[in-house]
């Protein structure tokens, strides 16, 4: 076990989902994901995108197929065990009480409750920096932007350090600094031996910026594969209905996107 991300090895522990169906939803989705590597889950409104996050995080019980961590399913954990694995940023989560960017973040450690303090503390200082809030630490969530209190909701799941991210459409809210910045964030993370999932719209980001792309189209897997594959402008065209195709370098790409016929 490695201990720096406790509860995950690096060396094997893959999140894999088998056979996975939820009615009017996902049918038979099955996928191994593997820790160190970025992987974007793409689609069209409605695909179920969402949804897969939702079962790969064990917060959906699906109707088919279960979900496993290195050959455990993830119902078999407590909620307390699977917390400290899987962080998990839902595509509009809610703030309950209207307290400061430090005691939201701080509460990305209850996992870890009976830890060591300094560690503790570590770990919300880190994510503070990391997510660009020192100057935001004392504000309270109502006083926060839109995208101000996205990174500081990030920053939440930061601070557990799960050995998995999964977040659902986390560029969404953000200017174009704090979402590059997020995404190196992220690419850091992979490095470091943990696996990234993340729900993206911006297939360009998708493109440049993940190892792995999941295409899901009505519900089923449509393609999976490298960017440069999933994203194949036959395969934008039969899942998302309209011609595109790719301009510019790899790791720069555009995408250009003509009139739906």
């Amino acid at each position: 076990m490695n201990a720096e991300h406790p509860g995950l090895s690096v060396a094997g522990d893959e999140l894999g989902a088998l056979g996975l169906h939820v009615q009017d939803r996902l049918a038979d989705i099955s996928l191994t994901l593997h820790p160190g590597e970025i992987t974007a889950i793409c689609g069209p409104n409605g695909a179920g995108k969402s949804t897969l996050l939702s079962c790969l995080a064990g917060l959906l019980q699906p109707d088919g197929g279960h979900v496993a961590l290195c050959g455990q399913p993830l119902r078999s954990l407590s909620p307390h065990a699977r917390a400290r694995v899987l962080g998990y940023l839902p595509q509009s989560p809610e703030v309950a009480w209207d307290v400061s960017v430090e005691v939201l973040v701080s509460l990305g450690r209850l996992p870890w409750r009976g830890a060591p303090a300094g560690e503790a503390q570590a770990a919300i200082d880190e994510a503070i920096a990391a997510m660009d809030l020192e100057h935001f630490r004392h504000r309270p969530v109502s006083r926060l932007s839109g995208g101000e209190r996205a990174r500081a909701l990030m920053a939440r799941v930061l601070a557990t350090r799960p050995g998995w991210l999964l977040a659902d459409e986390p560029l969404a809210n953000l200017d174009l600094a704090h979402a590059a910045a997020l995404v190196h964030r992220f690419r850091e993370q992979a490095r470091a031996g943990r696996g990234v999932v993340l729900v993206l719209h911006d297939l360009a980001m998708a493109m440049n910026h993940a190892d792995r792309v999941i295409v899901l189209g009505r519900g089923s897997l449509a393609a999976d594969g490298p960017p440069e594959t999933a994203l194949d402008p036959q395969v934008i065209e039969r899942v998302w209905g309209c011609p595109a195709r790719w301009l510019g370098e790899p790791g720069a790409r555009a995408l250009s996107v003509g009139p739906v016929a």
